[in-house]
């Protein structure tokens, strides 16, 4: 899926320069089918024994921008599946403690991919602290993920992809292949042995390891947006195995990269029109009071800084793109949109673009340069580009499709205009994140072929009717992919998943993962007061 990111906090921190950096939604790497572990007759791999056989310290987490309340800990899984008694690799988990006597754990994935689980957890630790009542709640960073050896791309790989798909470079072909040929071969030497082994496939079983080490005996799971696809993989590799499964925003199993870029470039375009249509009746908006000029204020204002980019205080300039992934990050959920009008009055008015760095970066805090390919990495060491190398390494290892050269520099034109009629806004940027894939090697179809028709208990999807990255339909199609054993809640509101915003679909949630207690599927949550319609 293309850059989604559930509903976060305010952000905090000052930070570097992500954008479509951060959110480029392809990139370099092909996946092999790997093993599931299982023999024939059903028993684990021997050689995965020590594996699932591990036990996890818990202790306070080293750092003060994390809660109090939260312990850090990490677990080792293997490089390679298909070869377990090779390389390793360590993942970040944290947890908040069950209030009272746990039954098991319920664990969290908040989507991206590359979003770490560790921040994630600890920026919405409000609203999982219902969960403690029975569960002890985690979370993680997945493999090639923040502490978790971490992917990068470099500085500028993703701004060679922009330059890529523009109207003149796109007129010479063979300048076009040879830029992004040059991203692929700068992913690979920045990242090392994990990017070949990167991928949902991994990360579901990576995952299964995990729900053995916290001693549970099947996997109580809430995942958000791109947390969805990892949790229906999940299901079906390892189906007798799914406890409670809440799936929230709930991404495409199907729908190929070009079809996702059109989806998430036509939703954010609508959620920045009602975003403006708010903004020009708060008396603090930049853009006046007129919803039609407003929208034409801001192309004018990413088409100025692309021709114009404004220095920043960390030795870069930000340009029109940097703030289509800023604008993009604050649409996702409407309690960042007071946040978002700070940022673009500030930049607007005083040429201040702090706050839309901190949104283009989700509020992290700058970090150094740096990556490992086995034990945790330090936070400070966490490379600067490391959410949208992974999203990139992710969607590519998950995605099939590698388009010849020919057609690729044929369609260019085709999906430029496409794109652009889709969002004069976030088009171009869209655009570039499709092209990601090419020179890297064919992702697995596992997903496309073999997602379905799963065998589990209820599964509760969340699909939500406004959602500017996961459109309400991917609920439904996947709903009916997966078969009987999903449950549709039609949360009747707008933002990027419904959980940390409705009321009515937190309480549902929650009493299906407590409980046990699902909604008659097609049920729904109403608009305005989070209640039930």
């Amino acid at each position: 899926m293309l850059a989604k990111l559930s509903d976060r906090p305010p952000v905090r921190h000052r930070a570097v320069r992500h954008s479509v950096r951060r959110c480029a939604a392809a990139g370099a790497v092909g996946l092999a089918v790997l093993g599931t572990g299982l023999t024939a007759t059903g028993r684990a791999d021997p050689a995965l024994d020590r594996f699932y056989g591990q036990k996890i310290r818990w202790a306070a987490c080293d750092s003060a921008e994390l809660p109090a309340d939260m312990q850090c800990g990490k677990i080792t899984v293997p490089l390679d599946y298909a070869k377990p008694e090779g390389g390793t690799l360590d993942l970040a988990l944290a947890r908040y403690r069950s209030s009272g006597d746990p039954r098991g754990s319920v664990v969290l994935n908040f989507g991206g991919p590359g979003g770490s689980g560790v921040l994630g957890l600890a920026q919405g630790r409000k609203d999982f602290l219902g969960l403690t009542k029975d569960y002890d709640v985690v979370s993680f960073d997945p493999r090639g993920v923040g502490r978790s050896s971490p992917v990068s791309c470099g500085t500028d790989a993703t701004t060679q992809a922009l330059e890529a798909t523009d109207g003149e470079e796109t007129s010479d072909p063979r300048r076009t292949l040879a830029q992004l040929r040059e991203v692929a071969a700068e992913c690979a030497a920045h990242s090392g042995p994990v990017l070949e082994h990167i991928g949902t496939v991994n990360v579901a079983h990576d995952l299964d390891v995990m729900r053995q080490v916290l001693g549970d005996k099947k996997l109580n799971y809430l995942g958000f947006s791109y947390g969805t696809r990892l949790g229906a993989v999940y299901a079906a590799r390892f189906p007798d195995r799914v406890g409670r499964m809440a799936l929230d925003g709930v991404d495409t199993l199907t729908e190929p990269l070009a079809e996702q870029g059109l989806a998430s470039a036509r939703g954010q375009q609508t959620a920045l029109e009602n975003f403006l249509t708010w903004c020009t009746g708060e008396l603090g908006c930049p853009f006046g009071r007129d919803p039609r000029a407003a929208r034409k204020q801001v192309v004018e204002l990413v088409d100025s800084l692309d021709e114009n980019p404004v220095p920043t205080d960390f030795g870069y300039e930000f340009t029109g793109q940097d703030l289509a992934g800023a604008i993009g990050t604050g649409l996702y959920s409407e309690e960042l949109w007071p946040l978002l009008q700070r940022a673009l009055a500030q930049l607007m008015e005083d040429g201040d673009t702090r706050g839309v760095e901190a949104l283009a970066s989700g509020g992290m805090t700058p970090p150094a340069p740096g990556r490992a390919d086995g034990p945790l990495v330090d936070p400070e060491d966490v490379p600067p580009d490391n959410l949208p190398a992974a999203l990139m390494a992710v969607n590519c290892a998950d995605d099939p499709d590698r388009p010849a050269a020919g057609p690729l520099t044929r369609d260019l034109a085709r999906l430029r205009t496409a794109y652009e009629e889709a969002s004069p806004v976030f088009g171009r940027y869209r655009l570039a994140q499709v092209v990601l894939c090419y020179g890297r090697p064919r992702g697995t179809d596992y997903i496309r072929k073999r997602v379905k028709d799963v065998d589990t208990a209820k599964m509760l999807l969340v699909g939500t009717r406004g959602d500017p990255a996961t459109p309400y339909r991917w609920t439904v199609e996947t709903a009916e992919r997966l078969g009987p054993s999903a449950v549709v809640l039609d949360n009747r509101s707008e933002g990027h998943t419904g959980y940390g915003a409705s009321p009515c679909v937190h309480r549902k949630v929650d009493d299906f993962l407590l409980y046990g207690s699902l909604p008659p599927s097609g049920s729904s949550c109403g608009s305005e007061d989070g209640g039930d319609a």
